[in-house]
């Protein structure tokens, strides 16, 4: 019998029993999670929960940190793991694209920014270098503000402006996922409506998962909630059931105020 029930979706990150630790302290605690597809998801629980140190996981970033090492399980991206020995970092890395907290352009030119990581990869047709910085600036709507200044500094712009142009970079090479931790922690209030704004239309292209512990910013973008606590994953599922309706009551607790 044919059922006519669709394939579930195979998730664009899957975690299973993920444990990882800092030399001898444990900081993750066996961690299963699958994040869908050109969805946002979002990390929240208090500081100190392993939210970042998850996030850095997805790209390996955590590598370089001497003594940071995955004690067991895996994480899957597309269906491969991301622990094989043959992997290629610098793709990997190319695939999952990253946002941090403060901004960080480089030190050069606006239009540089953009098309660094297009040079780095072996892009060398300026004509395509130029078409694919203006269609990036023009996804993070910049390209009006900066379009007559391209050669000037990147650190002339506010830091909302530079934060927005942090993640042009990062789409500049085409990532299927775009990881962003507290991207709008040092941004007042209209910077980070106008990053809210981006995620919710980069949604469309890209697999976003973001760490925050803006609730009300969690709740307004994210399509999925995972909540964490002491290095364990606590719940997950969606935004709108973690906020007003868990199964957790250590959840109802974190997202009510009553702790953090």
């Amino acid at each position: 019998m044919v059922s006519d029930s669709p394939a579930p979706a195979v998730p664009e990150i899957a975690i299973d029993q993920l444990c990882f630790s800092y030399g001898a302290k444990q900081v993750l605690h066996e961690v299963t999670l699958d994040i869908p597809s050109r969805e946002i998801t979002a990390f929240i629980g208090p500081s100190g929960c392993g939210k970042s140190t998850l996030l850095r996981c997805f790209n390996r970033i955590n590598d370089r940190i001497p003594g940071a090492k995955v004690t067991g399980g895996a994480i899957r991206i597309a269906g491969i793991d991301i622990a094989r020995p043959d992997l290629d970092l610098q793709v990997l890395r190319r695939r999952v694209g990253m946002v941090f907290q403060k901004w960080n352009p480089f030190p050069k030119s606006i239009f540089d920014n953009v098309a660094y990581g297009l040079r780095v990869h072996g892009e060398k047709n300026t004509k395509v270098i130029g078409e694919r910085v203006e269609y990036c600036l023009r996804r993070v709507a910049l390209w009006d503000d900066v379009k007559d200044r391209l050669k000037a500094s990147a650190f002339g712009l506010s830091g909302g402006q530079q934060q927005r142009l942090c993640i042009a970079r990062t789409i500049a090479t085409k990532p299927d996922i775009i990881l962003m931790d507290e991207p709008c922690s040092a941004l007042d209030p209209l910077s980070t409506l106008k990053i809210e704004e981006l995620l919710l239309e980069l949604k469309n292209d890209y697999t976003i998962v973001i760490v925050t512990h803006n609730l009300a910013q969690a709740n307004r973008c994210a399509d999925k909630t995972a909540f964490f606590y002491l290095g364990k994953l606590i719940e997950h599922g969606p935004t709108v059931k973690i906020f007003s309706n868990p199964d957790v009551q250590q959840t109802e607790s974190y997202v009510s105020g009553a702790f953090g």
